[in-house]
C-alpha cells in the first residue's frame, strides 16, 4: 500500500449512502472532511519525507545512543531561547551541556563516547532538560519523548530516567502476534489494582497470575488501562504526563513487553487505553508549557483548557503535534508490540463543545454543523488511516457517546476508520433501571431496543458495565442488585437469601442479554466476571491514601465456600458458548417476543435461540416460541444450573421438537418450560 495511505482522490460516498441514506444530505461536508485528510497527507509526503518517516519520530527525538557510542537528543522547542542537558552525567552542572537550534524551534545535542568508547550517559541516569525562556527564566522540564520516568520520593515529581539496557537485559519477544478474533471478547484490565494485597501491583504480577485467569474465563483480548505515565495514581491514568513511557509505578519498560509476549503466547491480543484527547496540566513532569510557553503542544487562551478535566487540549493544527501523537501510536506497537487501541474521550475530541452540557439526540444536524472540530476529526481519521496502513490486523476502537455517523466506517467510503465504537447507552441503562424501576416495571421493549438501536454497519462493543460504573460514586451491577449482602449472605454456609438469590440471577441475565444482543463485541471489567463485592476507589487524601479499594479480591472466587464462583462459571461459558457459535460475528439478532405482561424476550442469533424470562414470580410450563429452523433442540447453556448457582429447574436431557406451526412472525415454533429469572439458550441438536 502507497506510503501516502489508503485514501483515494473522492470518497466511496455511495457505499455510506446504502447504508445509511440520511447521510446523504451531507455528502458535501463529507467531501469537505476527506479532502482535509488528503490535505494534510500531501503536505506530510512534499515536506516530511513521507508518512512512514514522519510517524516514527521517536527515531528522530528524545536520547538516542549513536552508533559510535555517543549520544545525540533532537527537542521541539519553538519558544525556547536556549536548552541544555543536564543531569547525574553532569553531575546537574547548569549550561554546560548546550543544544544548537537548527531551525523550525527543533533544537540538537551530540555528546562524544567516553574514552573507553562506553556511553557518555550510564543506563538508568536522571535526566532534564533545562530551557531559557524568553524572559530569560531558566526552568527545567522532562523530554515529551522520554521513554522512562521514575517518582523522586523527595519531591514526589516525576524525573525522566535514561532507559538503555545492555542487550542481555533486554527483554526479546518470543512469540508471534496472534490474529484478533472476529468475536472479540475484551478484558479490561488495570495493573495496579490487580492484586488483592493493598498495594500498586505489577506487570509481572499481572502477567504470572491474571493472565492465566483471563485465558482461562474465554476472553481473547485484554485492553491496559492507565499505562502510559501518569503522575497522580488516582487520575485512573487519564491525566498523562509522559506520553511515551510505560508507567513505572508497575515495573520497568521490560516487564510490560514480558506480559504482552506472554499474552500473545496465550492467543490473547493486547490493546492499549490510549489518552490523546487531552494531556495533565502538569509543568514540572508534565507536557504542559515544555518549551516555556502556554502553547507549544496545545492551543493558546480557552481553546487549549478542557475546564471540566481540567487539563490541556493538544493543537491538532500543528505539524510537529501530529508528529508526536502519530509517533506515539506506532511506538507502542513497535517498541511494546501493542495490537490495538482504545481512544480515550473521543466525544471531546470531535465537538468545540466537548461534549460538556450537551445532549445528543441523534439529529444528523449535531454531526455535520459547525460544532464539530473538523482539526480533531482529521487527526483521529488520520490516525486510523495511518495505523490500518501499517498494521492492516490492528483494531481500533473509539469512546464515543455522540454517535457520530461513519466513525466507524472505512476511511475510503469518507467514514473515520475506526473498527468498533463502546456502545455507552447500554450500562447507563442498566444502571438507571436498578436505581429508579421495580423489576416488575422493567419495560421488555425497552430493554431490546437500548440493544438494538445503533448503527448497524458500524461495529459496536457491548458491555453491562466497565471501569465507569465501577468507580467509587457509583456502584457495580452487583453492588446495585445485592449491596451490603454482599458483605455477609455470599456464603453458602449461611442460609438463601431472597436478595442474593435475585442479585445473581438478574447478574447472569444482564450480562448474557448484553452479550448476545449489544454488538459485535464484548468487554468487561477486571474483577465483575465474578460480582466483585467492592467498588473502586484509588488512595487519595479524602480516603486516607488507603489502597483498600484499590485491588481485586481474587480470594472470594476463589473460595469455594462463596458463591462468587457462581457468576465467574456462568461469564466464562458464556463466553465459551460465544468462542463456539460465535453470535458477535453473526447478524444482528431478529427478536421475536417482548411480551411485556409475561417479562419475555425471545430472539435468535447464530443458530441459537435465547429465552429470558425476567418476571419476578411466574415460570411457565409449555411457553411457545418462534424458529425458523425446524429440528430438534437441546439445552446449551442454562442460567439455572447448579453449577451457576441456580435451583437446576431444568431438564438438559429433554429434546424440544419444533412444530410447523408459525408463531410470532417465525415460521416454526417450540414449547418450553421457562422458569422465573432464568435465561435458556437453545440450539438444534446436530449443531450443539
Amino acid at each position: 500500500m502507497a506510503d501516502t495511505g489508503s485514501v483515494v482522490c473522492l470518497p466511496d460516498t455511495e457505499a455510506l449512502f446504502k447504508l445509511d441514506p440520511y447521510i446523504k444530505p451531507h455528502d458535501q461536508e463529507l467531501k469537505r472532511r476527506y479532502k482535509c485528510l488528503q490535505d494534510r497527507l500531501k503536505r506530510i509526503e512534499d515536506e516530511e519525507g513521507g508518512l512512514d518517516e514522519f510517524t516514527t519520530g521517536y527515531k528522530y527525538y528524545g536520547l538516542h545512543q549513536t552508533t559510535e557510542g555517543g549520544i545525540v537528543c533532537r527537542e521541539w522547542a519553538p519558544s525556547a531561547e536556549a536548552v541544555y542537558l543536564r543531569g547525574d552525567f553532569n553531575e546537574w552542572r547548569s549550561k554546560e551541556h548546550a543544544f544548537q537550534s537548527i531551525g523550525y524551534g527543533k533544537w540538537e545535542i551530540t555528546l562524544p563516547p567516553n574514552a573507553d568508547g562506553s556511553c557518555p550517559i550510564a543506563h538508568k541516569t536522571i535526566i532534564k532538560l533545562q530551557i531559557q525562556t524568553k524572559s530569560g527564566e531558566l526552568v527545567e522540564r522532562l523530554s515529551p519523548w522520554s521513554t522512562y520516568a521514575v517518582q523522586c520520593q523527595e519531591t514526589m515529581l516525576f524525573q525522566s530516567v535514561w532507559w538503555n539496557p545492555p542487550e542481555d537485559q533486554q527483554y526479546k519477544a518470543k512469540h508471534p502476534k496472534p490474529k484478533p478474533a472476529q468475536g472479540l471478547m475484551i478484558y479490561e484490565a488495570h495493573i495496579g489494582i490487580a492484586s488483592w494485597k493493598g498495594e500498586v501491583s505489577s506487570y509481572d504480577n499481572f502477567t504470572d497470575n491474571v493472565l492465566p485467569r483471563i485465558k482461562k474465563q474465554g476472553y481473547n483480548a485484554v485492553q491496559l488501562m492507565a499505562v502510559m505515565e501518569h503522575a497522580y495514581y488516582a487520575s485512573f491514568g487519564y491525566q498523562v504526563t509522559s506520553f511515551y513511557a510505560a508507567s513505572s509505578r508497575y515495573g520497568n519498560p521490560e516487564a510490560l513487553k514480558r506480559l504482552i509476549d506472554e499474552s500473545h503466547r496465550l492467543g490473547v491480543v493486547v490493546f492499549l487505553d490510549v489518552v490523546h484527547s487531552h494531556a495533565a496540566k502538569n509543568v514540572l513532569d508534565g507536557l504542559n508549557q515544555s518549551d516555556g510557553s502556554n502553547s507549544c503542544f496545545f492551543h493558546d487562551g480557552s481553546r487549549g483548557d478542557h475546564l471540566l478535566w481540567d487539563s490541556r487540549l493538544f493543537n491538532y493544527t500543528s505539524t510537529e503535534v501530529l508528529r508526536f501523537l502519530l509517533s506515539n501510536l506506532r511506538w507502542w506497537v513497535e517498541e511494546y508490540g501493542f495490537d490495538g487501541f482504545r481512544f480515550d474521550g473521543v466525544t471531546s475530541m470531535l465537538y468545540h463543545h466537548h461534549g460538556i452540557g450537551t445532549g445528543f439526540s441523534g439529529g444528523y444536524h449535531e454531526y455535520f454543523g459547525l460544532s464539530t472540530d473538523t482539526d480533531a476529526l482529521t487527526y483521529l481519521t488520520l490516525a486510523n488511516d495511518m495505523l490500518h496502513t501499517f498494521y492492516p490486523d490492528i483494531i481500533t476502537i473509539a469512546e464515543d457517546v455522540s454517535g457520530m455517523p461513519a466513525l466507524c466506517r472505512p476511511v475510503r467510503e469518507g467514514g473515520n476508520g475506526f473498527d468498533y465504537r463502546l456502545a455507552m447507552a447500554i450500562p447507563d441503562r442498566w444502571i438507571k433501571m436498578l436505581k429508579e424501576q421495580k423489576d416488575e416495571d422493567w419495560s421488555m421493549w425497552d430493554i431490546v431496543w437500548t440493544l438494538i438501536n445503533r448503527r448497524h454497519g458500524e461495529k459496536a462493543v457491548a458491555y453491562a458495565e466497565s471501569h465507569d460504573q465501577a468507580l467509587v460514586g457509583d456502584k457495580t451491577l452487583a453492588f446495585w442488585l445485592m449491596d451490603k449482602e454482599m458483605y455477609t449472605n455470599m456464603s453458602l454456609l449461611t442460609p438463601p437469601s431472597t436478595i442474593i438469590d435475585r442479585g445473581i440471577a438478574l447478574h447472569k441475565m444482564i450480562r448474557l442479554i448484553s452479550h448476545a444482543l449489544g454488538g459485535e463485541a464484548w468487554l468487561n471489567f477486571i474483577g465483575n466476571e465474578f460480582g466483585h463485592p467492592e467498588w473502586l476507589d484509588f488512595p487519595r487524601p479524602g480516603n486516607d491514601d488507603s489502597y483498600h479499594y484499590a485491588r481485586r479480591q481474587w480470594n472470594v472466587v476463589d473460595d469455594d465456600n462463596l458463591r462468587y464462583k457462581y457468576l465467574n462459571n456462568f461469564d466464562r461459558a458464556m463466553n465459551e458458548l460465544q468462542h463456539k457459535k460465535q453470535w458477535l460475528n453473526s447478524p444482528q439478532a431478529y427478536v421475536s417476543c417482548t411480551h411485556e405482561d409475561d417479562k419475555l424476550i425471545v430472539f435468535e442469533r447464530a443458530h441459537l435461540v435465547f429465552v429470558f424470562n425476567f418476571h419476578v414470580t411466574s415460570s411457565y410450563t409449555g411457553y411457545r416460541i418462534g424458529t425458523n429452523t425446524p429440528g430438534k433442540y437441546k439445552i446449551v447453556l442454562d442460567s439455572d444450573d447448579a453449577e451457576f448457582g441456580g435451583q437446576s429447574r431444568l431438564d438438559h436431557n429433554t429434546d424440544f421438537l419444533t412444530s410447523p406451526t408459525a408463531w410470532h412472525n417465525r415460521e416454526h415454533s417450540l414449547q418450553v418450560y421457562i422458569p422465573s429469572r432464568v435465561v435458556l439458550v437453545l440450539a438444534v441438536e446436530d449443531e450443539v
